[in-house]
């Protein structure tokens, strides 16, 4: 929908693809669609749910064995998008490097992005 020719919507890191592989074979789905809603005290919250088929809307990405369907709704938030998995000491997650998002809140949890 917002793709440009031979340019994926999102890129993961390795580290990324290899979670989202294992996710993938651990429940059997076909991949994780991300997205974004209203929420948090910066406004917007990213989503990600485990889907077991593609809808003919989102857009899709494949690296690696790694599949993310993107909603389309978020698909202009999220073009352009790095997806990292990062783990502490204290905590593990995927983590966006979105050069989109123009404010975070301290928890990191919550975005907001430029009036568009």
């Amino acid at each position: 929908m917002f793709s440009i020719p031979g340019k994926q919507a999102v890129s993961m890191t390795d580290r990324a693809t290899a979670q989202i592989t294992r996710l993938m074979q651990k429940g059997g789905h076909s991949g994780l669609r991300i997205g974004v809603k209203k929420g948090g005290c910066a406004g917007m919250e990213y989503t990600m749910d485990y889907v077991d088929s593609v809808d003919p809307m989102d857009e899709v990405v494949e690296q690696d064995g790694a599949r993310v369907m993107i909603a389309p709704m978020a698909q202009m938030f999220l073009f352009g998008t790095e997806i990292d998995y990062e783990t502490s000491l204290l905590e593990s997650g995927f983590k966006f490097n979105n050069p989109n998002v123009t404010e975070a809140c301290g928890c990191g949890e919550s975005i907001k992005f430029a009036d568009m």
